[in-house]
């Protein structure tokens, strides 16, 4: 039997569905989960890797303790945390888009709405 690929769209249909009276809520405890079941997946992974590591003699926890790493190590890690938070704040990001769609901001509006 062979294997299909499926691919969910990254936006949901319809309304999100609201559990608290401040929609706020809602979005923070999104972001929170999200960011809980990354951290959660990668605290494993990590974990698994050290385990192998040491069962193997190939890296202590010294070693990865003091690591130093260069510049393009680093720029890579940035990279990696920008793409991250993109994820993380994806609710937030939506939400902008879609008052932006429905709001054309013009410099009067912006005025006019912060003197009121």
């Amino acid at each position: 039997m062979a294997e299909t690929s499926l691919r969910l769209p990254r936006k949901p249909k319809g309304e999100r569905p609201q559990y608290f009276p401040d929609p706020a809520v809602d979005k923070l405890i999104s972001i929170i989960l999200s960011l809980a079941g990354e951290v959660a997946v990668m605290h494993d992974r990590h974990d698994t890797l050290e385990r192998i590591m040491a069962a193997r003699g190939l890296v202590s926890r010294d070693d990865i303790e003091s690591f130093s790493a260069t510049r393009e190590v680093l720029a890579e890690r940035d990279r990696w945390r920008e793409a991250f938070l993109a994820e993380v704040l994806r609710v937030v990001r939506q939400d902008r888009e879609m008052l932006e769609r429905e709001t054309p901001r013009t410099y009067q509006s912006v005025v006019e709405s912060v003197e009121v």
